[in-house]
C-alpha cells in the first residue's frame, strides 16, 4: 500500500485528492438497510480503519481537509489528521443522499410497507426519490459544485472525506459514466480513492483500496490501471 501511495505521489501532478469514504457504522452481521444522513458514529471497526490510513497517510502533505458535516465523516477526519495540527472543513453539500421516509429501514420493512417504490427504484435509480428523499441525480447536482470548488480553492493534496453516495456520483462525474450506473462503482467502508487532476481533465488513479486491519480485516485492494477521462463543466 505504501509503495502505490509513493509511486502516486513521485508521479507529480497539478491537484490530487484523496477520496475516503468514512470508517464502518453497521456490521456485516445487522441486516441491510437503507442510511442516507441519519447521524450514526464509527464503530470500533470503523475507528480501526480510519486509524490504519492516519499511518498510511502520515508521509501524504495534504493542504487541506474537508468533511461531510456527518458524524461518521468528521471521526474519521479527526482520526487520519490526528498529529497534524490541521483545521478540518466540514461542508452540509458532502452529506450522504437524503432517504428521506426511508431513512434507517431495512431493505425488507420498505419492500413490505412501499412494494410498487421499490420496484422503481431498481428500475430507474439515478432519477428515483423515495418520500421526501433525493434522487442520485439531484445528488450529483448538490455534492459536484461543492467537490470541484473544494478541489480549485485547494492546495495540491487534498483529503475529502465522505459518503458510498456521494463518492459514486463524484466518480461518475469525472469518469463519464451515466449515474444509472453508479452501483457498478464498488465502495467498501473506509474504502480510498486516488484521483489527480491535471490540464486535460481527471484521471482515476486507484479505486477502493481497503484498509488492512490484519485477521478479520479487509486486505488492501488495489484498482487496475487508472482512467483518462476529461473534465465536465458544471
Amino acid at each position: 500500500m505504501r509503495s502505490l501511495l509513493r509511486t502516486w505521489i513521485d508521479a507529480g501532478g497539478e491537484k490530487k485528492i484523496l477520496l475516503l469514504r468514512h470508517g464502518e457504522i453497521l456490521k456485516a452481521t445487522e441486516e441491510k438497510r437503507f442510511v442516507g444522513q441519519t447521524d450514526l458514529p464509527l464503530t470500533d471497526t470503523g475507528r480501526r480503519q480510519a486509524q490504519y490510513w492516519r499511518e498510511c497517510l502520515a508521509e501524504v502533505p495534504l493542504a487541506a481537509i474537508i468533511s461531510s458535516d456527518l458524524s461518521r465523516c468528521v471521526q474519521t477526519a479527526r482520526i487520519v489528521a490526528n498529529g497534524r495540527g490541521m483545521q478540518i472543513a466540514t461542508l452540509a453539500d458532502l452529506r450522504e443522499i437524503q432517504i428521506g421516509q426511508w431513512d434507517g429501514m431495512t431493505f425488507r420493512q420498505v419492500r413490505r410497507q412501499w412494494p410498487d417504490a421499490f420496484q422503481r427504484r431498481g428500475e430507474a435509480v439515478a432519477r428515483f426519490r423515495p418520500p421526501a428523499g433525493e434522487s442520485f441525480l439531484d445528488l450529483q447536482e448538490r455534492v459536484v459544485p461543492a467537490f470541484e470548488q473544494a478541489v480549485d480553492q485547494s492546495g495540491q493534496y487534498l483529503l475529502i472525506v465522505a459518503h458510498a453516495g456521494v463518492i459514486r456520483v463524484v466518480l461518475c462525474h469525472i469518469l463519464g459514466m451515466p449515474v444509472d450506473h453508479l452501483f457498478r462503482i464498488g465502495q467498501a467502508y473506509g474504502a480510498l480513492n486516488l484521483i489527480d487532476r491535471q490540464a486535460d481533465g481527471y484521471r482515476l488513479h486507484a479505486l477502493n483500496l481497503l484498509p488492512d486491519l490484519g485477521t478479520g480485516g479487509s486486505s488492501p485492494r488495489p484498482a487496475s490501471n487508472g482512467i483518462s477521462t476529461r473534465k465536465f463543466l458544471v
